[in-house]
């Protein structure tokens, strides 16, 4: 039998590498937590986290991943002005191919102006160079099918490889819009055969692969992912299964808000493959109470994962911006 260690030995070995405190400023320097703009300024998110915003169109989907994307590519100061952004890149995959780059553009001119105005008291200029720098940090991307949007995910490590070389941060915030945009399309082509007898490529398939590859860039890339996703309807009798969590195999989420009718049903159409990747969803409608607010349509937004009992509501002003109130 050994004889036992030396007391200093054990000691040694026992004495940790290093504190909780020093753990915990670790790890939120290295992933730190990340508010968006409203309206999904109610919950933290960290990178590797997947938010899906889901809703019927149109209800500003398209409009609060811009209000996101803006929020990122602009920098935390400039030449003594505070926007208060994050200086980071986006990569915005439009699976919708709907995508107007020139409205886009021009609500970034508009926050431009917006924070100038403030400084500046001049209401009608914006800063042309940092205008120029922000939209470079705007990656964009149109895919036409699911094998193209596949290609694209495959390829995608080159491409932010190269903004991390160019631009020190590299990308923080992977977007696509919308994520279901080709459901019908897949499903209609999994029953099918190709012209050479085999089976075309399934939906779950193709699911199961963007998953694997957005799991491998998340793994090189620690980045942020908005998904958006059209939502499909049920009416109230179709059902009364209510479930929270993504996780159970189900075709149906049931709607609850406070401000309407028990009577809007979502059925969660995407394979469970995607459902239990998804760490956030929130749901966007639009509102029927639109009496405070007569020129503006009014949304409601609800957190359904995880679960919170309160909704935002919110408009979008003359200025293209969105207000929450």
């Amino acid at each position: 039998m050994a004889p036992p260690a030396p007391l200093s030995v054990t000691r040694e070995w026992l004495k940790p590498d290093e504190t909780a405190k020093e753990l915990l400023v670790r790890v939120l320097t290295e992933r730190p937590f990340l508010l968006l703009p409203p309206p999904l300024h109610r919950l933290p998110f960290r990178v590797g986290n997947v938010v899906e915003i889901v809703g019927t169109s149109p209800c500003a989907k398209t409009l609060i991943l811009i209000q996101a994307a803006i929020n990122c590519i602009l920098p935390k100061e400039w030449k003594g002005v505070q926007y208060g952004g994050l200086g980071r890149a986006v990569m915005f995959v439009d699976l919708d191919c709907r995508f107007d780059v020139l409205r886009f553009s021009q609500l970034l001119k508009r926050r431009l102006i917006g924070f100038r105005a403030k400084v500046k008291g001049n209401e009608y200029e914006y800063d042309y160079e940092l205008f120029t720098v922000c939209m470079r940090r705007f990656l964009y991307i149109r895919c036409y099918d699911s094998l193209e949007f596949l290609a694209t995910l495959k390829t995608m490590h080159c491409r932010l490889q190269k903004e991390k070389e160019t631009q020190a941060d590299g990308v923080y915030l992977l977007m696509i819009d919308s994520v279901g945009a080709f459901y019908w399309m897949d499903r209609a082509l999994s029953s099918s055969s190709g012209s050479n007898g085999r089976k075309s490529l399934s939906l779950q398939c193709v699911v199961e692969t963007m998953v694997q590859e957005i799991q491998r860039l998340l793994s090189v890339h620690p980045m942020l992912v908005l998904a958006a996703k059209s939502a499909s309807f049920g009416d109230k009798q179709s059902t009364t299964e209510v479930i929270r969590n993504p996780g159970k195999r189900s075709s149906v989420l049931a709607m609850d808000f406070k401000s309407g009718p028990q009577n809007l049903l979502h059925r969660e159409y995407m394979p469970s493959v995607w459902q239990s990747f998804v760490t956030h969803r929130i749901q966007v409608r639009a509102s029927d109470d639109n009496s405070k607010h007569q020129n503006n349509s009014t949304y409601l937004t609800e957190w359904l994962l995880p679960w919170l009992k309160f909704s935002d509501k919110f408009i979008i002003n003359d200025d293209g911006l969105l207000v929450v109130f």
